[in-house]
């Protein structure tokens, strides 16, 4: 038959750890590939979940777990525990996933809260605020109730805790840190932070933050904090295994501001103490922590997949790292693996199946896990036929000497049963097997043997085969000790295998008893590098012991090495001083090795160090005294615990020197008493209880002539010199003029545009530096400080530009292509466009930039404005309303650039006018002292295009503004008449613009008092009959007023005069002779532009607002009559005028009425439907009147319409008067509904002329 293939099946993808808040929805990922769909299940610590019936948790159709709405509170945690996916096919095997942890947030809570603080301007403060573990990523800051803006001097430190350093006055106020774990935030306790004028006197060194011990993974990164304060500022500098750390920022070790140290990608090999050295003036103060780096398990081998055939025995092999050492299991067809006599665990973490069967057959799944984490690795088992040969497969698949018997069979005749089967050697753990050939092939050279054996009453047979062939014996071995073990032997030519012999059973003999442990093992050192171990004859030998077997190992390490020892002691030598072995003893007699001891622990004895002290540094205080610094030596060089130091000194120009001893934990000393002006050299050696070790080499400093000043920082190098080169800059200096102050060295800072970049430090003695590493072509600024203990001094400025490489100019790119403009409100326009040197879906991956550049063309002369974008759009923002403006892009990549785009344009939208019409003037018209004409200027502001204005007109400056008579006016004019009066009155005028998204503000208010008399050649009734129905203060009128139905408007009823009759009729026929004249010009002219202005006036039939359209035809607009409907005459909303040029400004409004009751719901039909309509030319000097002039009128009030007429009426419609600056009352005139205008009126009826074809148009 042929053999099956191995069946691909894995996971795709695993859970992951997953850290939850209460409430939220969770997502394990899950997903299997198999041939055939796999079956997905889950597990919760172990045990199945039933998800049908479970309506939080759902299965995902990919075989993800949806855990919807968290559950977790003290005493009910249903969610959170140990998750596993199951993947299933049926008839092949079962595999299962890693394990994954779901941890749910626990109730926020704080186990420190923040106290008040007080720092010093430039000092560090911490703030305490710690959470749990898992509620630190949650966790944040705020200051006045504020969340704080992320920047350097603000660390988070690894517990919660806020770090601040170089503070500032803006630094002080109310801190408090937050938890955002679903829902509202909880909030710790607020506590203040101080911050005080800067230190003067010196202050004792303290840490207030010391680093403590962290455990990290490979990858994350880990921060040290190290809060120190004191006055000089302390200086901060780190060791690892009392090793210096290079902290300049260009490792993966970097030195944060407030001394915290930084370490970027842990790596396995950064495990170690790190000490923090804090020092201030002769102050110093050391913290230790600890990082531990654990490592989750990973596979160094894999499990392989493995044909085999029943009886064989195999091995999975598996082999792991991780730390700490991970644990391995292994599970078959997702059930574990229990060890027994079949199934062994060999070589840590092998599995070994011994004496396969057809239901060994499955997928093997080696787990390795540790406190970090779990992995799985699997592998097939495919039992075959015995008929089937199995193909080639890896050495360590199988164990040795199994695939003899494994050739496929082919025709021809088998060889019968071996004969005379014995046990010929039978012990406790192996037998020896004989037989004689089978007496089909007396012979047997050709023939191989198999060997079958099991425990009595065990289903499962093991196989041993013959090394060669015609070999008649076999040696079973790792048998167990009183077990009854049955054999048989089947051979096996060319053609196959043969018969199999009778059974035959075998019990292997009891255990023999093996040696005790040695009694009294005892151990000492007899030198530094030799230890001596004795030990007792074990009291239970069971015979004689033939020798002892001595195991040896040097604490921490995990290998033993051992020695052979005839006696009952031995000294074990070549062992490393001052350190700490473990020894044991086995026993051995004829059976084999005893039973161990109990270990025992000496530690060598100490000697001198072997290496002297590392780093050993010299600075000269003053005049008289040199401070020495130094390092101990290199770990496993000490050879015993450090007791002291010692210090050697000497002149140079002497041989003799002076000897000085400090403390094992001192690691500097101040020596004093010097002579000024003298070098002197020192050396540092390590002592032990032992005695000295070696010495450093002679280091050597001179002390100062004088003694220097160190109570200030040091004043500004007297001159500072560059010369650039192409990658590097040569620096050179010459030391302050005062040299009364003391220089410990020079701080040199460079970078491209900004001296901050980078900081090298060097000597006080040296005066030029060379920087290396620079870019070509680019501006550097370098600054140079003079330091001390004190500080730094004033720094020294200057610049270089790098020679550039002989390359040639780079290419400029090419420009952005589709710039758009899309207008967003009157003040915000957003540009967009496409880059074509992007790849086709516009993703920027590199460090390009954008500059946008826009500008108006009014005035001419405008500057262009830019800003600069890292996307492919920007919002511009204030812009000026209703303005045009043009755009174009340019794109920056490094020191390229393309030119500018192709412009686009876009105008913003309107906005209400933000000033009120400008330069209001009245004047009263020249020879009619009661017509005034009211000039004014637009707004400075209009933002949009002025579509009419209005003019609000009262004899009280005071009176509220619904009181006030208003005149609209079309946007196009700039003055308006207003006629008929008052005398000797003073009146106030204010404009009001409009645009199309509403009104703007009002102007000032103009006072203008009208004549005291009027002009000779006014007809004495010219008031009565010009005026009649025009008031400008409201005058109540008598409830039993009622208007004379005479044409006489004197007040005393003093008749006309002939004179003042013939003068009437003349200018009566006048006026009609000059009429007929301008309706024949009129028509004329607009008959011969009737199709070009058609449009417009239909356009102009519309609405201010657009909501709605007049209809009607011309033979529903009458004009009403006056004299016998004005009782119920209503002021109409009033519009702009048709024509597209319109002059008429004045607004007709009946003035005559008796008592007229406000328009309600109840009015019949048809009086709505008779609109007074003005439309069409006027002349200039048609007029608006405001009161009549004699005797005491009754009040009139004017209802509005509550909804849009249909006429068009040759003024502004009522609504338009309804801007957002106004506050409506009841009755005031721009109410939407109701409202009434009082107005003094004359008791005679006027109406508004109106020629047929104007009602026509209006219709």
């Amino acid at each position: 038959s042929l053999v099956r293939t191995f069946t691909p099946f894995y996971f795709l993808v695993e859970p992951l750890d997953v850290l939850a808040v209460r409430g939220a929805s969770v997502i394990m990922n899950c997903s299997a590939h198999c041939e055939s769909p796999p079956r997905i299940e889950w597990k919760k610590d172990g045990t199945f979940l039933n998800l049908v019936s479970d309506d939080r948790r759902q299965l995902l159709p990919d075989g993800s777990l949806l855990i919807n709405s968290v559950v977790h509170s003290k005493h009910n945690k249903p969610d959170e525990g140990y998750y596993q996916c199951v993947a299933t096919v049926d008839s092949l095997g079962t595999i299962v996933s890693r394990t994954a942890k779901l941890t749910v947030a626990g109730l926020p809570r704080f186990t420190s809260q923040p106290e008040a603080t007080a720092v010093s301007r430039g000092g560090s403060a911490v703030l305490g605020c710690e959470v749990s573990a898992e509620l630190v990523p949650l966790l944040r800051w705020e200051r006045d109730r504020q969340a704080l803006a992320p920047e350097p001097r603000l660390l988070q430190l690894p517990g919660g805790a806020l770090l601040l350093t170089n503070a500032s006055d803006g630094d002080a106020g109310l801190y408090r840190c937050a938890l955002d774990t679903g829902g509202a935030p909880k909030y710790s306790d607020e506590a203040e932070l101080k911050v005080l004028p800067d230190a003067e006197e010196p202050q004792s060194l303290a840490l207030l933050r010391p680093p403590s011990s962290l455990t990290r993974l490979p990858g994350q990164s880990a921060a040290f904090p190290c809060v120190a304060q004191g006055f000089p500022p302390p200086h901060i500098r780190w060791t690892r295994n009392e090793e210096e750390l290079p902290t300049d920022g260009s490792g993966r070790f970097q030195l944060l501001p407030g001394g915290v140290l930084e370490i970027r990608d842990v790596a396995e090999a950064d495990a170690g103490t790190f000490t923090c050295i804090a020092q201030s003036g002769n102050d110093t103060l050391e913290a230790q922590a600890e990082l531990a780096v654990q490592v989750p398990p990973t596979f160094l081998k894999r499990p392989v997949n493995i044909y085999a055939h029943e009886s064989m025995d195999i091995v999975f092999e598996c082999e792991v790292t991780g730390k700490p050492t991970p644990t391995v299991k292994w599970v078959k067809n997702g059930d574990m693996v229990i060890p027994s006599d079949y199934f062994k665990i060999v070589k840590e973490h092998n599995l070994q199946v011994l004496g396969l069967v057809k239901s060994d057959e499955g997928f093997y799944q080696c787990i390795a896990e540790n406190d970090v984490g779990n992995a799985q690795a699997g592998a097939q088992l495919i039992i075959l036929d015995l008929d089937v040969a199995i193909p080639t497969l890896p050495p360590t698949s199988l164990t040795s000497a199994t695939n003899d018997h494994l050739a496929p069979a082919t025709a021809g005749p088998l060889p019968s049963a071996p004969r005379d089967v014995v046990a010929t050697l039978v012990s406790t753990r192996f037998i020896r097997l004989t037989w004689r050939p089978p007496a089909s092939d007396p012979q047997g050279d050709n023939l191989t043997y198999s060997i079958f054996y099991t425990k009595e009453g065990i289903n499962r047979e093991r196989v041993e085969n013959t090394s060669r062939p015609g070999e008649t014996q076999v040696m079973i071995q790792n048998l167990m000790p009183e077990t009854v073990y049955v054999f048989r032997v089947v051979a096996q030519n060319r053609h196959g295998p043969g018969e199999s012999s009778a059974p035959l059973k075998v019990a292997t003999q009891p255990e023999v008893q093996l040696p005790g442990p040695a009694p009294n093992i005892r151990a000492f050192s007899g030198s530094p590098t030799s230890v001596t171990v004795t030990w007792e004859t074990p009291l239970s030998g069971n015979g004689d012991i033939q020798n002892y077997k001595l195991y040896y190992m040097e604490k921490g390490q995990h290998t033993e090495q051992d020695v052979d020892v005839g006696g009952l002691s031995h000294t074990v030598t070549g062992l490393k001083k001052f350190t700490e072995y473990s020894f044991r003893v086995v026993a051995y007699n004829k059976h084999g090795p005893g039973v161990s001891t109990h270990d025992v622990v000496v530690r060598t004895l100490s000697d001198v160090p072997s290496a002297p002290p590392q780093n050993l540094t010299l600075e000269v205080r003053n005049s008289k005294s040199i401070l020495l610094q130094w390092q101990p030596p290199p770990a496993g060089t000490h050879s015993g615990q450090i007791t002291g130091y010692k210090i050697r000194y000497r002149k140079v120009s002497r041989k003799s020197d002076v000897t000085e001893s400090v403390a094992g934990t001192q690691l500097s000393q101040l020596i004093e008493g010097l002579e000024r002006g003298t070098e002197y050299s020192f050396r540092v050696a390590a002592m032990t209880v032992n005695g000295t070790g070696p010495g450093t080499d002679w280091v050597s400093a001179e002390t100062f002539e004088s003694d220097l000043d160190e109570s200030r920082v040091p004043e500004v190098p007297s001159s500072l010199h560059v010369r650039p080169l192409v990658t590097s800059i040569v620096v050179s200096w010459t030391p302050p003029e005062n040299q009364d102050v003391v220089v410990r060295g020079y701080a040199i800072g460079y970078g491209i545009g900004s001296p901050h970049a980078q900081t090298i430090k060097v000597d006080y003695k040296q005066r030029y530096y060379t920087i290396e590493n620079l870019d070509p072509s680019s501006h550097y600024v370098i600054t140079l400080k003079a330091f001390n203990n004190v500080g730094e001094g004033i720094p020294l400025y200057e610049s270089a530009v790098t020679r550039p490489h002989s390359v040639p100019d780079p290419s400029p790119m090419m420009p952005p292509v589709g710039v758009q403009a899309s207008i967003l409100s009157h003040d915000t326009i957003r540009i967009t466009w496409a880059d074509n040197s992007l790849p086709k879906n516009q993703k920027i991956t590199d460090a390009r930039f954008y500059t946008v550049r826009w500008k108006t063309n009014i005035p001419a002369n405008t500057k262009y404005k830019t800003a600069n974008a890292t996307t492919l759009s920007y919002l511009v923002t204030g812009l000026k309303p209703n303005t045009l403006y043009e755009f174009s892009v340019m794109v920056t990549k490094g020191r390229r650039s393309s030119t500018w785009s192709m412009t686009a344009h876009g105008t913003t939208f309107e906005l209400v006018p933000t000033s009120p019409p400008k330069d209001v003037t009245v004047v009263s018209k020249e020879g009619k002292p009661r017509t005034i004409i009211v000039n004014w200027q637009p707004p400075s502001e209009a933002n949009g295009k002025i579509t009419g204005y209005i003019i609000y007109y009262s004899t009280d400056v005071n009176a509220e503004i619904h009181d006030w008579v208003i005149e609209p006016v079309v946007g196009n004019r700039l003055t308006h008449q207003i006629q008929e009066l008052t005398l000797d009155t003073p009146y106030f005028f204010k404009i009001q613009a409009r645009n199309s998204k509403g009104m703007g503000p009002m102007s000032e208010a103009v006072q203008f008092r009208t004549p005291k008399a009027e002009s000779s050649d006014k007809m004495p009734n010219d008031q009565a009959s010009g005026s009649a129905g025009k008031g400008s203060r409201p005058m109540d009128l008598g409830p039993d007023y009622k208007p004379p139905l005479g044409g006489d408007n004197s007040p005393h009823g003093s008749p006309t005069s002939p004179l003042d009759s013939n003068m009437l009729l003349v200018i009566i026929v006048s006026v009609g002779v000059i009429t007929i004249v301008i309706v024949v010009i009129v028509a004329v002219f607009c008959t011969r532009r009737t199709t070009s202005h058609q449009k417009k006036k239909r356009a102009a039939c519309k609405s201010v607002n657009g909501s709605h359209k007049y209809k009607g035809n011309s033979k529903d607009v009458k004009p009403p009559d006056l004299w016998i409907h004005h009782e119920r005459l209503e002021l109409k909303p009033i519009d702009k005028s048709p024509d597209p040029n319109p002059i008429m400004t004045d607004t007709p409004i009946p003035r005559n009425s008796q008592d007229i009751t406000p328009v309600d719901n109840s009015m019949d039909s048809n009086i709505h439907q008779r609109r007074n309509s003005y439309r069409g030319h006027e002349s200039e000097d048609s007029m608006s009147t405001l009161a009549g002039r004699r005797g005491m009128r009754p009040k009139m009030m004017m209802p509005f319409d509550s909804q849009p007429p249909q006429p068009v009426i040759s003024a502004h419609p009522i609504h338009s008067l309804d801007p957002p600056h106004h506050h409506f009352h009841s009755g005031s005139l721009a109410s939407p509904t109701r409202s009434f205008l009082h107005h003094q009126l004359s008791p005679w009826p006027l109406g508004s002329a109106m020629s047929h074809s104007d009602r026509a148009d209006s219709s």
